[in-house]
């Protein structure tokens, strides 16, 4: 099969108060980000750049330490490329048209 390259965008809002917290993003299991959050009162979008074979691929956001705070992942789109996320946890990547 032929590999095919999607730009996956998300919503991220994290409500912490001591210390900034890490998250981290995997792709079937697979870490694909670390960022340490030092932000407040604002959100960020996260974007993943995949090059994968078509199939289903599960999306996971988590706190490394989850009494650090509180993660919300939202809006996880395809922008670009043959795909499409359901329920902002799976990614169906498909073949080009």
């Amino acid at each position: 099969m032929t590999k095919q390259f999607v730009r996956v965008l998300a919503r991220v809002d994290c409500a912490w108060t001591d210390v900034s917290p890490v998250y981290r993003v995997y792709v079937n299991g697979e870490l694909f980000a670390e960022r340490t959050w030092i932000w407040r009162d604002c959100w960020l979008e996260e974007l993943l750049q995949i090059e994968a074979e078509p199939g289903d691929y599960d999306l996971r956001w988590e706190l490394v330490d989850p009494d650090s705070g509180q993660l919300q992942v939202s809006n996880v789109r395809v922008d670009w490329g043959p795909g499409q996320v359901e329920n902002n946890r799976t990614l169906r990547i498909t073949h080009a048209s």
